[in-house]
């Protein structure tokens, strides 16, 4: 429906509204809806409805379902009449359905009017409780409809602005209240022997009737307690537990739950199988860091000239390169070491653990019990089942950083984060590399536009990329090293041969759901390979939580700390206190260079969704700073609300993105718009002015046209 005709109804509707309530006050309909009036004249409307029944009912019903959907007062006492003037049988009937059509009118008029105004002002902030209305909306109109404490007008208003189906609402509505309607209406059919409406809404029957809507919640608490009875029934509850918490996992999440458990001053173990700091600090971001930071020197070293500097180039020693970067492992890893984190009281074992029951893990032949367990097991590299691999030298981001030869010509399988980030290394080191990716382009999960940028920045410097390749054999060839792919180029394929020294595979992570006793409790694992779970992160065992790559959605450092926060806060305090983990704004960032950074939906996925959005775009070779430093290359892109400054993603493609999406994430969080970024004082010159600029960019689309032009006419006049 365009604006105006939308417009048009709304302006309908209201002038509809306003005179329902004005003839309602000119003709004193009032009057003949209070108390009073129905029992002085009990006698003659009795007459009315004896002498024509069946006008008289439509007059009645007709009146009813006005009152309940205009939400006027009188809606108890035309309960008290149904049963008055038609009998309980009939007025039930009667006053049942009409007061249901009427509250599903109003339900109905609140959302046409109300609903889209209130999602798009306060969209982010209602999202948990349109989840939960999703799920249990039945339950909870069914409880609001027993009690009658609670205005009947309101629930009709509020959910009308949720997303439940209109005929659960209305069966529900009609459901839920026939209990109160039936004792309304027995009333009436005593009116003789009430003096005022107090002498039916007594305490005692409020309490009944606040009971009976308690029933439904109660009975939904009762039946998720025999479940989790059911669950636990095969194992044994011990009477007393060796410790609070059992985090399985000494990567990012396990060390940040067992650190919060600990400063909670909760008893927590922490095992780990392999290395404290799991795959970030030693294969993961770390090292990867490490290594981006050599080759861009290495790179930087090459482009003395463009400075000013005259120099002869910087030999590259790859063994160094790489002692570097355990050096830098080493360097951080106090961060996560055993000794820390036995200073901050967490009690850290080495070994494999193994969940014996819901409350047992089983490490170095040792039974620990735990009241809960988080399990942080992480992820590994996926490795393909590409035939003939297993008769090349192939490495994956795990075990790459053990070379100290440099490959000569390189194969890196993968167009993502990873691939990425270590083909435009490897490159910078000296090394030919030729990047293979099965999708159109690389880096798939951002807009076209930030491939684009990426892929001829890649191909700038030497590598050899080959999208729409489809890996599909390895092969020895006279002492060569052969991979054979499948070549798209629209509708036609053809098969190409690739020679290489060494693979890397660079194809995503596989979550670590296996070893450690998952199967045994018959714990789910998702579609997606990682463990199923709600969004308190419990697994079917309410007491066993997880967090990190293993729990996904996001594969991140920071998010798997996130998660961690909800993991150990939910386990050590559920039932009394719990949180649903909130994913709202996970932003990220590729660490190519240029840098890759992103927070909330992308121009592409805007599309995809069909929303109102508007798109500002602004190049950063504008940007005076990034000028100087001669990194004028990328663009910062967000997308906001149409017709509002809410920022709902932002994409930065830049030398210093990772650090510059951070003013959007902020934005994000706490509902920061885009004229406040603007009103910002930013420093000059700086990267992160461009994000100024942007919004700035943002209010000249945006700019009220109307008003200037009555500005341009005030200056006119000034002007004389």
């Amino acid at each position: 429906m365009g604006q105006v005709g939308k417009l048009k109804k709304i302006i309908f509707l209201f002038v509809l509204g306003v005179g329902v309530i004005w003839a309602f006050k000119a003709l004193g309909l009032g009057d003949y809806l209070s108390f009073s009036y129905l029992k002085s004249n009990a006698s003659q409307l009795r007459a009315q409805v004896e002498s024509n029944f069946l006008l008289s009912a439509a007059i009645y019903f007709s009146l009813y379902v006005l009152v309940a959907a205009f939400s006027l007062p009188g809606a108890a006492v035309l309960t008290l009449a149904g049963g008055a003037l038609f009998g309980f049988g009939r007025g039930l009937l009667l006053v049942s359905f009409a007061s249901t059509l009427g509250a599903t009118i109003a339900f109905l008029l609140s959302r046409y009017l109300l609903k889209d105004w209130v999602e798009k002002k306060f969209g982010a902030k209602i999202q948990t409780i349109q989840e939960g209305i999703k799920k249990d909306g039945a339950l909870y109109i069914f409880s609001l409809r027993l009690v009658p404490l609670f205005p009947f007008f309101l629930v009709n208003l509020l959910m009308g602005l949720t997303p439940i189906r209109t005929w659960t609402y209305y069966w529900v509505s009609q459901i839920g209240m026939l209990a109160g309607t039936a004792a309304f209406v027995n009333a009436g059919t005593e009116l003789s022997k009430i003096d005022s409406l107090g002498g039916i809404v007594s305490p005692g029957l409020l309490g009944a009737f606040v009971a009976l809507g308690l029933l439904p919640l109660f009975s939904k608490w009762i039946l998720e307690g025999i479940k989790k009875r059911k669950v636990y029934a095969p194992y044994s509850i011990p009477k007393r537990f060796d410790y609070n918490l059992i985090v399985i996992g000494a990567g990012s999440g396990g060390l940040v739950s067992s650190y919060i458990a600990a400063t909670l001053k909760a008893r927590v173990a922490l095992i780990e199988k392999h290395k404290m700091g799991g795959d970030c600090l030693n294969t993961g971001c770390v090292p990867s860091k490490a290594l981006i930071k050599s080759a861009k020197v290495a790179h930087m070293s090459r482009k003395l000239s463009e400075y000013g500097i005259e120099g002869s180039e910087t030999k590259v020693n790859f063994a160094k390169v790489m002692e570097r970067v355990s050096g830098v492992i080493k360097k951080i890893e106090p961060h996560d070491s055993v000794e820390r984190y036995s200073s901050l009281g967490v009690e850290c074992i080495e070994g494999s653990a193994s969940l014996e029951s819901p409350f047992e893990v089983q490490v170095n032949g040792k039974t620990l019990t735990a009241k809960n367990i988080v399990v942080a097991t992480g992820a590994r590299p996926l490795v393909p089942k590409i035939p003939g691999l297993d008769q090349v030298p192939h490495y994956t981001s795990d075990t790459v950083w053990s070379l100290r030869e440099r490959p000569e010509r390189l194969l890196v399988l993968g167009g993502g984060p990873i691939g990425c980030e270590l083909a435009q290394s490897f490159a910078r080191l000296g090394t030919k590399v030729t990047q293979v990716e099965m999708a159109p382009r690389l880096m798939g999960r951002e807009d076209p536009d930030v491939s684009l940028l990426i892929e001829a920045t890649f191909r700038h410097e030497g590598i050899d990329v080959r999208c729409s390749h489809k890996a599909l054999e390895f092969s020895r060839r006279d002492d060569r090293n052969i991979l054979k792919c499948e070549s798209q180029s629209g509708s036609q394929s053809n098969i190409v041969e690739i020679e290489f020294d060494t693979v890397l595979l660079a194809l995503g992570r596989v979550a670590n759901t296996k070893g450690f006793g998952l199967e045994k409790l018959g714990i789910e694992i998702s579609p997606r390979g990682t463990i199923s779970h709600d969004p308190f992160l419990r697994t079917k065992y309410p007491n066993i939580y997880v967090c990190g790559d293993v729990a996904g959605p996001y594969q991140f450092t920071h998010a798997a700390a996130h998660q961690a926060w909800y993991a150990a806060v939910n386990a050590l305090l559920s039932p009394f206190i719990k949180f649903k983990a909130d994913y709202r704004v996970i932003p990220w960032c590729t660490f190519s260079d240029p840098e890759v950074a992103r927070v909330g939906i992308n121009e592409t996925e805007a599309r995809e969704q069909k929303l109102d959005v508007d798109v500002v775009k602004y190049g950063i070779d504008d940007l005076d700073r990034a000028i100087a430093d001669s990194e004028d290359e990328g663009f910062v892109k967000v997308i906001t609300q149409k017709g509002s400054d809410k920022i709902l993603g932002a994409t930065i493609v830049g030398s210093h993105a990772g650090d510059m999406i951070t003013e959007f994430v902020s934005a994000m969080k706490h509902n920061i718009g885009f004229n406040k970024i603007l009103g910002t004082i930013h420093i000059y010159p700086t990267h992160s002015e461009a994000n100024k600029y942007a919004a700035g960019l943002w209010k000249q689309k945006n700019k009220p046209e109307a008003l200037l032009r009555w500005v341009e006419k005030f200056h006119s006049w000034r002007r004389g």
